[in-house]
């Protein structure tokens, strides 16, 4: 019996979910969707979000219905009173500058991990050291990190081989970041590479990948070898989404997909199970994990077990225009 005819003979095989937490919503997340909600509430609709404010369409589409107009340039924004708001992946300095000049009410709902690699960046560069960035060329988040310096100022490295290749100009002048969203292995594999090339390079205080990555990261690595096969929840523009279906495939679980909604499983893939790991990136809502677990319900009779590995009990507080009364009414 598999669950690809179990709606037709009526009898449901059993299914084993093992739920990861940490799952879904991070904090930085959480305070950039507040921040757009809080905005709307405040100042009425419309508001403009400049790129996705969290990579989720879910996300992005229930804030449309809401008053929220999402752009990928201020230069799509007309002249206007109304807040414009920066995503949670940072922008480059360019931006801030852009909107100033324009006279636009901005609102930076820019992570808090995000900016301390922005800050740490600038410390780097203050004191004369070209910067390695380790990251995915192309992400928001390292656009926007890249566009905190003067051009030049940083090289972005995407591998251990791009290492083995990188001439500076300075072997001795050197520091590195990260993205804060990647593989926590692969990018252990990439600072090594760097060390060994360049073993006076300075790094980060604290990591830059950021908690809520690492800790997802850590349960998917526990559950994936227990499972026949892994649901990654969340959009494929997310990095840190990505990663996690990475990490199930390289911990043994052999079927890993990553899948924004449940009219999108493959049953071709989970059809035929006995058990299932359920995560979600760290932009993903909560409501999108029961959806997948009721359509898997449907055709299984499922039980459900949290595996747990970490407590999150981070909080990161509003932009400041828009805590308490301090926004313009």
């Amino acid at each position: 019996m598999t669950a690809l005819n179990a709606k037709t003979t009526g009898e449901k095989p059993p299914l084993r979910v093992l739920l990861c937490s940490p799952r879904g919503f991070c904090a930085g997340v959480v305070r950039a969707i507040d921040t757009v909600e809080q905005a709307l509430t405040r100042y009425g609709a419309p508001i403009y979000v400049r790129h996705e404010i969290v990579h989720n369409r879910y996300v992005v589409e229930s804030l449309k219905r809401k008053g929220a107009i999402f752009v990928e340039e201020l230069s799509e924004i007309p002249d206007t009173g109304a807040p414009v708001i920066f995503s949670a992946h940072g922008v480059p300095k360019s931006i801030p500058a852009e909107a100033q000049r324009r006279n636009l009410f901005a609102i930076d709902a820019t992570c808090p991990l995000v900016t301390k690699v922005h800050r740490e960046a600038e410390i780097h560069h203050k004191r004369g050291r070209h910067i390695v960035l380790i990251g995915h060329a192309g992400h928001p988040e390292v656009i926007g990190t890249i566009g905190q310096l003067p051009p030049g100022a940083i090289t972005l490295v995407e591998s251990v081989d791009e290492v083995a290749t990188f001439t500076p100009r300075d072997p001795g002048n050197l520091a590195y970041a990260t993205q804060t969203t990647l593989s926590v292995d692969d990018t252990a594999e990439i600072v090594a590479a760097l060390k060994a090339r360049f073993p006076n390079i300075h790094g980060p205080h604290k990591e830059d990948i950021c908690y809520a990555t690492t800790n997802r990261q850590e349960v998917v690595k526990r559950v994936a070898p227990m499972v026949d096969a892994m649901l990654v929840v969340g959009s494929p523009n997310s990095s840190n989404t990505q990663r996690l279906k990475e990490v199930a495939e390289r911990a043994g679980c052999a079927r890993a997909a990553l899948v924004q909604r449940a009219s999108e499983i493959d049953w071709s893939v989970f059809g035929s199970i006995a058990s299932l790991g359920v995560t979600a990136g760290a932009s993903a809502p909560e409501v999108l994990v029961e959806e997948m677990i009721g359509a898997f319900a449907q055709c299984y009779t499922v039980t459900v077990e949290t595996i747990t590995t970490a407590d999150e009990d981070m909080f990161f507080p509003l932009p400041r225009v828009l805590r308490g009364n301090e926004a313009a009414e």
